[in-house]
């Protein structure tokens, strides 16, 4: 697994995020996910709220990637990895704080994102290599 550094934290914190994910026949599909936000070093997560197509599609496959890139800038990140859908348990229960917290509706689940992959969306030469990072020991 990749490692977000302080600095990715900040950025997503900061920045508005989408989400990308396919549908079992392969059509992509990108949104924008508010509550998407760093859960700790390795894991991002969002509430779950609409129950529409990327919801759909996560149940079909798991895979999601996530892009960050505030306006104005030129520095940004996407984060690949795999989904874990929480519909109960502590996960869940943190997730649902959050939403009475800040005055969200509900959620049908929190979405767990494991940080597989950090890709550069910086604007220039480096666009779409590879951040490196050190693995995170087992």
């Amino acid at each position: 697994m990749a490692k977000l550094t302080s600095e990715m934290k900040d950025l997503i914190s900061q920045a508005f995020p989408f989400i990308a994910t396919v549908d079992e026949d392969g059509n992509p599909q990108i949104g924008p996910k508010g509550t998407l936000r760093v859960m700790d070093d390795e894991h991002l997560i969002y509430n779950e709220e609409t129950g529409r197509q990327a919801w759909h599609n996560l149940q079909a496959n798991h895979k999601i990637a996530v892009a960050v890139h505030p306006y104005p800038g030129k520095i940004g990140l996407r984060v690949e990895g795999y989904a874990t859908i929480y519909k109960d348990g502590p996960v869940f229960e943190a997730a649902h704080q959050y939403a009475v917290d800040n005055q969200l509706p509900d959620l049908i689940a929190a979405v767990v994102i494991s940080v597989d992959r950090i890709v550069s969306l910086n604007a220039g030469p480096d666009a779409g290599t590879e951040i490196a990072n050190e693995p995170v020991p087992d």
